[in-house]
């Protein structure tokens, strides 16, 4: 159950019902033995897409981007890209390229033959494999590395000749296993940009595999977000954030409050719920709800308010006293302890110096939100 979002995606290819997709997964499950790794899966991704997997360790993100690019057959269904079942077609008679996490370049080779590897295999010519390897040089902005070998390199530079490797095939698909796990935070911020604009300028596919839940909300276009080989939601990083159809997907990204209550009315969008406590809160949902049917009201942190005095005119008041606050340097978590027990969380940003912050541990505080900050989930 989700709430509505603004969203600016009406023009992308996944909302238009005249646009085939470039991917098709149609009922695929993929067992090793007893154990199920992707379970009936049906996936559609489209031409230009930046898509990302996300999803806890084991979820089946990895066994799904292998699955693409040949390394698995599925168990059973049919894996269709451009139309065409190549469920059963070795890697190498694909048009998919996979880079992988370590990037494994060849230590003997330098720049321009670790780049031009794949072309040589498949039997292109000196001038064709020097034209493309150039084309790539340049596209990474690496042609004065050329005769250097990957010791000799830092690790984004390194990155970057394992894509440009990657792209000289001119693959329809780019698959992406955490292509920048290796780089420190600084350098895997500039890059992520890099990899949007790359992508964006060559006019490719992309799927992304990573852990880091920043790192899939500033690159993709959509967010498949698994568990247990299961494909719980697939949205715009957006809707995902704002609009999470469970309480698995909401908790996955980023920080977010869970509230239990009862719903006691609804008229046209306002809802009200009871909590256990019996303090009444206010929501919007689009969606029509049961009267005393149990939800949760998703509030991420940010969204929630936090005040010494009793704020005037807000509906969705509660009180508590601060337990525990956690600087992040640009802004500062509250947790906040309920009368019941339960914590909840706000955020602020520190507009001002630390020492004129006005609130501190053990004071008594009111959290307080907009009727149009929580969204109501049932499961």
């Amino acid at each position: 159950m989700a709430t509505e979002v603004l969203d600016n995606t009406a023009h992308e290819s996944w909302n238009d019902q005249n646009v085939a997709p470039l991917i098709q997964f149609v009922n695929v499950t993929k067992k090793y033995g007893d154990f199920t790794a992707i379970d009936n899966l049906n996936l559609d991704i489209y031409e230009r897409e930046f898509y990302a997997l996300l999803g806890p360790s084991g979820c089946g993100k990895t066994t799904l981007l292998r699955l693409l690019a040949g390394f698995e057959e599925p168990t059973s269904g049919s894996i269709l890209i451009g139309g065409e079942d190549i469920s059963h077609i070795p890697p190498n008679k694909r048009s998919v390229n996979m880079m992988f996490q370590s990037y494994a370049l060849f230590p003997h080779m330098n720049v321009e033959k670790n780049i031009g590897f794949g072309l040589k295999q498949e039997g292109h010519s000196k001038e064709e494999i020097k034209q493309r390897v150039d084309e790539m040089l340049a596209l990474v902005q690496l042609e004065e590395f050329a005769k250097r070998k990957p010791h000799q390199l830092s690790g984004g530079q390194r990155q970057r000749v394992a894509l440009a490797r990657s792209l000289a095939k001119k693959p329809k698909l780019l698959l992406l296993d955490e292509p920048l796990g290796a780089l420190d935070k600084k350098l895997r911020e500039r890059t992520q940009f890099e990899l949007m604009n790359l992508q964006e300028s060559l006019g490719l596919t992309f799927m992304i595999v990573t852990h880091d839940q920043e790192e899939a909300m500033t690159v993709s276009s959509r967010i498949a977000i698994m568990d247990k080989g299961i494909v719980k939601q697939v949205d715009t990083p957006a809707i995902i954030y704002e609009a999470p159809n469970s309480r698995y997907v909401s908790d996955f990204i980023g920080n977010v409050n869970f509230i239990e209550g009862v719903v006691t009315s609804q008229d046209e969008k306002k809802v009200i719920v009871e909590t256990n406590d019996g303090d009444s809160l206010i929501l919007h949902s689009a969606t029509p709800l049961n009267i005393g049917v149990t939800i949760w009201l998703s509030i991420r942190p940010e969204k929630v308010g936090v005040s010494k005095t009793k704020p005037e005119g807000v509906n969705n008041i509660l009180q508590g006293k601060v337990e525990d606050i956690a600087y992040s340097g640009n802004i500062s978590t509250y947790y906040v302890r309920l009368a019941n027990g339960d914590t909840v969380k706000a955020q602020t940003t520190n507009s001002r110096r630390l020492s004129a912050r006005e609130i501190t541990w053990e004071d008594d505080v009111w959290l307080y939100w907009t009727d149009t900050a929580a969204i109501a989930l049932s499961e």
